[in-house]
């Protein structure tokens, strides 16, 4: 197959990545056309494989990984990308025209069967099955060579977009952050320039394994940091849930990292120290993955491990426009988000979460999309 044969097998238009055929299936549909503009399915279809043709000629694509297998606690960022969607809709109904106007294609969602994390985990046999449910409709030769978990999809996904343009920007919509891991990945095969990761984050997510598993919410970013040598080029931001202290990490994995407790103390001192020191060390692009729970569980409730005493959105804000002005994104994602667990439904989170999302296309392609 081709790239974007591949793709179009691969994902699903926006909002299906979730397998619903009764309960959630219309609130999903409605949400597609609206993201669409189309009035049935084919419609649906039809738009959702037109975006995928137009990916060489894209600034940045959207792509959601509707997948919380790899969390820790409680679930319900599966729901997070066609929550933020939706999100984005509520507030401008013209979203889907000015997003296309700037360069932003909304490449839809990988496929998650969600019992599924990574295949390196799976025996061949469940390969061997997985692949007959998600692609039976292919000839053998050609379903024995795709991924089935998403994870594995995701990153397998990445690495065709970036076949058909090796200058977009992917921004991600999680999801649990174990979702981060294919977007490093895929950074390090394709990118050519000295690239950096800043995390806003409750948790340092450095184990190296937990209970066994290599890739979950809890361990990304280890592998990630091996990715980039554990030269400093992995910055973390709002870290106050921790097992160890700060030297633990710093000196033992060669990570950098600026505690909540640091950053409340002096927010502007705070960005202007983080900028400085990935231009030390000759950054020219970012990975900006923003973990909602870094955020004070006041203003991001809706999260599977809300934490207290974090960052205020003003801060994550003024920190995604300074990276943008000052070094650039080369991807972006905002995971975590978990409008289920919230008493409102989630409904102050995602729109946070939104505001994120459009500040980080903004740090991109311009203050078009800006909030």
């Amino acid at each position: 197959m081709d790239p974007l044969d591949e793709l179009a097998a691969l994902l699903r238009p926006a909002g299906g990545g979730l397998f619903l055929v009764s309960t959630g299936r219309a609130e999903q549909l409605a949400m597609q056309r609206r993201l669409y503009g189309a009035s049935d399915e084919a419609g649906v279809d039809a738009a959702f494989r037109r975006n995928l043709a137009a990916i060489a000629d894209a600034r940045v694509v959207i792509l959601g990984c509707p997948s919380d297998v790899g969390a820790g606690f409680l679930r319900g960022a599966n729901v997070g990308p066609q929550a933020i969607r939706s999100g984005l809709l509520a507030g401008d109904p013209d979203w889907p025209a000015r997003a296309a106007a700037a360069g932003v294609l909304d490449i839809g969602d990988v496929f998650v069967i969600p019992q599924l994390l990574h295949d390196d985990m799976l025996s061949a046999g469940q390969l061997a099955a997985s692949r007959r449910a998600l692609y039976g409709h292919l000839p053998e030769e050609t379903a024995s060579t795709l991924p089935v978990s998403p994870l594995s999809i995701a990153e397998r996904a990445l690495d065709l977009v970036y076949q058909l343009n090796p200058a977009v920007v992917p921004v991600i919509l999680g999801g649990d952050h174990s979702n981060a891991w294919p977007v490093a990945a895929s950074l390090a095969r394709h990118r050519r320039d000295r690239w950096a990761i800043v995390q806003p984050d409750a948790h340092t997510d450095l184990l190296a394994e937990r209970l066994g598993i290599k890739i979950c919410f809890a361990t990304w970013s280890y592998h990630a940091n091996e990715l980039l040598g554990r030269d400093g080029r992995l910055v973390q931001v709002g870290v106050r849930a921790s097992r160890h202290d700060r030297g633990h990490w710093e000196q033992g994995l060669g990570v950098r990292q600026f505690w909540a407790e640091e950053v409340k103390a002096d927010p502007a001192g705070t960005i202007a120290a983080i900028v400085a020191h990935l231009k030390g060390l000759g950054v020219t692009s970012v990975y900006f993955s923003n973990d909602i729970d870094g955020t004070d569980s006041h203003w991001a409730d809706a999260a599977g491990t809300p934490e207290p005493d974090g960052l205020e959105p003003d801060f994550v804000v003024e920190l995604i426009r300074a990276l943008g002005r000052e070094i650039g994104l080369c991807a972006a994602d905002v995971v975590e988000v978990a409008p289920p667990l919230a008493r409102d439904g989630g409904e102050q989170t995602v729109a946070l979460a939104v505001r994120y999302l459009r500040e980080s296309l903004a740090a991109v392609v311009g203050p078009s999309l800006a909030p």
